[in-house]
């Protein structure tokens, strides 16, 4: 399938809609709520995983009513490929570290490479804490040995896009998570 307008329309209108604009806004409000509650005297340096993790990011900030500083962090499995590889580092943060309580934001926890690097490589940079949160959890036993510290909502294992997740480099801007309808 080539990324023509008419290919990505009929991928989109063939797809499952697996979550939807309402549970993801009803499962932003718990993380948000369980977040402030963790951090909200820390200020919080929050660092948004490029290019997922910009709208999750986005949807959690407007609900996040207290001092916290923004940054971002770009590395990858993925590209624009639907499968991962070994993970490239694209932008560090450009803020200071240390000493600093983290919370790094992402769309989905898959197997968690990404994001186990990213704790790794921000753990050396003799941060305070380092916390994490991803919006969609995708069910499944072929996980790293580490969860993230604020999960919005479970998903099937299914090729998922939307909600900062991507099909090809599109839908990311989807209000909802869409699966791949099954062949």
């Amino acid at each position: 399938m080539t990324n023509s307008i008419n290919d990505l329309n009929k991928t989109l209108s063939e797809a499952d809609c697996l979550i939807n604009e309402a549970q993801i806004n009803e499962a932003l409000d718990k993380m948000a709520t369980q977040i402030t509650k963790d951090l909200g005297e820390k200020r919080p340096l929050v660092l948004c995983v490029m290019n997922g993790g910009l709208i999750p990011t986005a949807g959690l900030l407007e609900r996040l009513n207290f001092p916290l500083e923004l940054d971002y962090i770009h590395a990858t499995r993925y590209g624009m490929a639907t499968e991962g590889a070994l993970l490239k580092w694209l932008s560090y943060p450009q803020s200071s570290l240390k000493d600093r309580d983290i919370l790094v934001i992402d769309d989905i926890f898959d197997q968690g490479y990404t994001l186990q690097a990213i704790i790794h490589w921000l753990e050396g940079q003799e941060t305070k804490s380092v916390s994490t949160a991803t919006v969609i959890n995708k069910l499944h036993d072929r996980k790293v040995d580490m969860m993230p510290d604020y999960i919005g909502v479970d998903a099937e294992d299914r090729f998922l896009f939307g909600y900062g997740m991507d099909y090809n480099g599109f839908f990311r801007n989807l209000k909802g998570v869409y699966a791949i309808k099954d062949s």
